[in-house]
């Protein structure tokens, strides 16, 4: 018997979100991961809020739906909520009932912003990390460093000659046409108009007029972007052009490349060496235990090398071809060519947080803000590998 195709709305409904999403989801170990971490957090929660005044989103929800965005790479606050409204899949993981109305884009933003700076992305991060099921997945001797570019919010026509004026609203619709000049009014009186005059042309502006940059020295030292001044002129390849961009580093331990320390600072050829032994000293302080850091040949300075040998770690970094600091000494032993092919797998969060977290050029402008957000967005990125590392 064929059925029929009517609509009909149901007066009552009783759905349970937990049924609905199936046993082996990978959401689901994501989920119970992600709660766990930020069980462990409550007193850190708790001391960023008062105690009176009109309750605000639970920051719980703030981080989950966070992480929905980056995991499912939508663009904007605004396509989370739509999403949050009619998908129930979402509305499970951030903790909302069938009922609950999602928040306005705007309020989400507000608190989000608030909650998550760089040092609750940290948190959260090393409270992942240290989950009963994911600690005997890292390792605690040998890590990889390395570093990528991060292209700013600014187009290359903000990077503006230091102490200028800045530059005109591309979206400035112009002014009113100048009144006419009282010398030439007519006093005497003007026959009354029968038809409707035609209303005088408005000058129009160019919302992105065309501008030529050749010939024309610019540098970080006498150029700044007035829409983000903290990006930077930079390149890393001899053959690639110079954008504005921030340069973000990441530590990976080598067992299973997940990331264990992430940090975004200014872009410069020493950003790189600076931000490793930085995110060595957080991640181990004052460990004396011999360690391994794998690195390509952008890492081989002497001043770097002897810092880490200082600090109880052995360099295994790509050697130059002329006047490298690594010698004979490190490179007889096996594990330094172990510790060359595993560095590779440092390149895979990069490319995860660029094509699926967003990261190919950020939708914020600061440097901490920036650096909070790709601190998330590798916490994001661990967590999308845990269900197959976890799984039976």
């Amino acid at each position: 018997m064929r059925g029929t195709d009517e609509a009909s709305g149901s007066l009552f409904s009783y759905v349970d979100l937990e049924q609905r999403v199936p046993d082996r989801h990978p959401l689901r170990l994501i989920r119970r991961v992600v709660n766990d971490a930020l069980a462990s957090l409550d007193a850190e929660f708790a001391a960023l809020y008062t105690d009176f005044g009109r309750p605000s989103i639970a920051p719980e929800r703030l981080i989950r739906a966070s992480l929905l965005q980056l995991l499912f790479s939508i663009r904007s606050e605004r396509q989370l909520m739509e999403q949050m409204d009619y998908n129930l899949l979402f509305r499970w993981f951030v903790g909302l009932g069938i009922d609950d109305p999602v928040w306005v884009p705007m309020v989400f933003t507000k608190n989000r912003d608030r909650l998550l700076t760089t040092d609750m992305s940290r948190k959260l991060m090393a409270a992942i990390l240290a989950h009963p099921e994911v600690r005997p997945l890292l390792s605690d001797e040998h890590f990889s460093v390395d570093g990528t570019l991060v292209k700013a919010w600014a187009s290359m026509k903000s990077f503006q000659p230091r102490n200028s004026a800045p530059p005109p609203h591309d979206d400035d619709p112009g002014g009113p046409p100048p009144p006419a000049d009282a010398t030439f009014a007519n006093t005497e009186p003007q026959p009354q108009q029968t038809e409707t005059q035609p209303m005088p042309d408005t000058p129009r502006h160019i919302r992105n007029a065309a501008v030529n940059f050749r010939g024309q020295k610019r540098s970080n030292a006498t150029h700044i972007s007035v829409t983000d001044p903290d990006a930077r002129l930079y390149k890393k390849a001899p053959g690639a052009a110079a954008t504005l961009c921030f340069m973000g580093h990441t530590l990976m331990e080598n067992r299973n490349g997940l990331i264990v320390q992430a940090d975004l600072t200014h872009a410069d050829g020493y950003g790189e060496r600076k931000a490793a032994l930085e995110m060595i000293n957080r991640h181990s302080p004052g460990s004396t235990r011999r360690l391994t850091l794998g690195a390509d040949k952008g890492y081989d300075s002497a001043n770097f090398v002897a810092a880490l040998r200082r600090m109880v770690v052995t360099p295994h970094v790509a050697q130059k071809a002329r006047s490298s600091a690594i010698d004979g000494r490190t490179t007889q032993h096996p594990g330094y060519a172990l510790s060359q092919r595993r560095r590779k797998k440092i390149e895979e969060p990069f490319g995860w947080a660029k094509t699926v977290g967003g990261m190919a050029q950020t939708v914020h402008r600061g440097l901490d803000r920036v650096r909070a957000q790709f601190t998330m967005t590798m916490a994001a990125c661990n967590l999308a590998r845990l269900p197959k590392l976890l799984a039976p």
